[in-house]
């Protein structure tokens, strides 16, 4: 009997630690968790009442001393433990200690899911056992905000739900909001938000290229062209199209933004007047402008002179950086490598850009006809814009010359302006900001290309400014990266030194003290 009684107050404790391992092992069987926790208290408890005269001994004497403040130590790290539960489950609170942060999510994601005022669903259908792959980047979306809520489904024990919900392949994440939903099959940052941000702002926006007067090609692969740009464009919920005006004979009624990208030849007076049309409706325009050569104006005088009217300057000229920060990117001084200036499109900007062949894109100064433009990318100080642009050519050996013409750095060479859009149509959601016009400038054209889009803040840059256009302030920021590779590089000799510890050294080291010690023993 005495055996069996002994044996309640054993399997009490181990009740209680499986409850424990559970708590903090398997999030999807709490339920298991409380039920072992409470039969373990149940056990702790009867077997208590079997030794009420042990525990009534100790009270008696010295004993009683020495027990209350046993007792008392007991109570004390109990109330500690009750203390620190209660504060976490109020004040929760996350950090991430890995060298890349990994499970941190980025500006852009953390800025769309702190933003959400609707409750958002996030069902995740996953393989048996598999649910554990994406709890850490989830469960940090659910940290960020109180309005995503996220279900982990195994769709091969409920089967019938996965195949409700339209489930092809596993693991598939399905958002849903406001009666829309989004689904993606893959469980990185950038699907996820991407998924995110189209459940949430709906039917996508349109951005037109403009063809037909030399500009880049927005589908071409080649180095010079703007396949890659304009995948992150469909990936960040933007629809993408070509536009020729003298085609069309109009604007799409779908257009939020039209971009004309390195364009040499002149608009026809038609395709201006359209494009003017399209602002004076709250249209939005992204002009990428390349430098002239000295045997051809690369630029037409029509879009120049649009920028103008709403204060905008494109320089004559060529932004030269004799900083050397261009060998960063393995160029020199003809390619400037840009900071960002205080605006919307630069909001938490922090990666540097840089820019070949680039011209100055000055604010007017006291603005055009009302409008006040604003630089948002500029030069270092050692950079000047060279008007001598035979000279530049002809030498190769760029020299400031301020008597000449020259204006002296730092050099805006991007910058943006915004007005009231009178003509523009009533919104039929209240919630909707108010139309404008948006204009946004650049001196070049090559940055966005698929040969420069990897420099760090080029692909960003771009992306901010279409948002920015498209009067979606909420996502200008840091886009999501991929998980970041952190390979162990060694040379051949580091290799052999690992391979002779491992596999003579360290295994010598240990046999010989083995013989020492059994040396001395003898």
């Amino acid at each position: 009997m005495k055996r069996i009684v002994g044996l309640l107050g054993w399997l009490g404790v181990v009740l209680v630690l499986a409850a424990v391992a559970l708590r903090f092992t398997r999030s999807d069987l709490q339920s298991w968790s409380q039920g072992l926790a409470i039969a373990g208290l149940v056990v702790t408890g009867l077997y208590a009442l079997t030794q009420w005269r042990d525990i009534a001994r100790s009270f008696q004497g010295r004993n009683v001393r020495y027990g209350s403040i046993t007792a008392g130590s007991v109570v004390l790290f109990l109330g500690i433990l009750i203390g620190i539960n209660w504060i976490s489950n109020r004040q929760n609170k996350r950090w991430d200690l890995t060298a890349g942060g990994q499970f941190s999510v980025s500006d852009q994601t953390r800025q769309v899911v702190t933003a959400l005022d609707k409750p958002v669903k996030v069902t995740v259908f996953h393989d048996t056992g598999a649910d554990e792959v994406y709890r850490d980047k989830l469960d940090e979306y659910a940290y960020l905000s109180p309005e995503v809520s996220v279900e982990y489904v195994d769709a091969n024990r409920d089967p019938a739900r996965a195949q409700g919900a339209g489930v092809q392949a596993l693991p598939t994440i399905l958002f849903e909001y406001e009666g829309r939903t989004e689904r993606t099959t893959a469980a990185d940052e950038q699907s996820l938000t991407n998924a995110l941000k189209k459940v949430v702002l709906g039917q996508a926006k349109k951005v037109y290229f403009l063809q037909g007067h030399g500009e880049r090609d927005s589908s071409s692969s080649n180095p010079d062209g703007y396949s890659g740009i304009t995948a992150d464009l469909a990936n960040d919920n933007f629809e993408v199209g070509t536009l020729s005006l003298a085609q069309t004979g109009k604007v799409p009624d779908d257009a939020t933004v039209i971009v004309s990208a390195g364009p040499t030849a002149d608009l026809l007076p038609g395709e201006l007047d359209l494009i003017k049309g399209f602002l004076s409706r709250g249209g939005k325009l992204l002009l990428l402008f390349d430098p002239d050569t000295p045997d051809q104006r690369s630029s037409p005088a029509s879009l120049i002179g649009l920028a103008s009217q709403w204060g905008i300057k494109v320089g004559n000229d060529i932004v030269v950086d004799a900083s050397g920060l261009g060998q960063m990117v393995g160029a020199g001084a003809e390619t400037p490598v840009a900071m960002p200036v205080s605006h919307p499109i630069t909001a938490n900007f922090r990666l540097f850009t840089a820019f070949r062949l680039t011209r100055s894109v000055v604010p007017v100064e006291g603005g055009a006809d009302g409008h006040v433009a604003q630089t948002f990318l500029e030069s270092s100080p050692q950079s000047w814009a060279e008007t001598d642009i035979k000279g530049l050519y002809a030498s190769g050996q760029p020299k400031e010359d301020l008597d000449g013409g020259d204006s002296p750095g730092p050099i805006s060479i991007a910058a943006a302006v915004s007005a009231a859009a009178p003509d523009a149509p009533a919104s039929d959601s209240p919630d909707a900001p108010k139309p404008e016009t948006r204009i946004a400038v650049y001196g070049d054209s090559d940055f966005a290309t698929n040969r420069y889009i990897g420099v760090p803040g080029n692909g960003p840059i771009f992306m901010n400014t279409i948002n920015w256009l498209a009067q979606q302030e909420n996502l200008i920021a840091i886009s999501p990266k991929a998980a970041e590779n952190r390979p162990l590089v060694m040379t051949q000799d580091q290799q052999s030194l690992v391979r002779w510890l491992a596999m003579l050294i360290i295994p010598g080291l240990l046999f010989a003290n083995a013989v020492r010690v059994w040396w001395r023993r003898r």
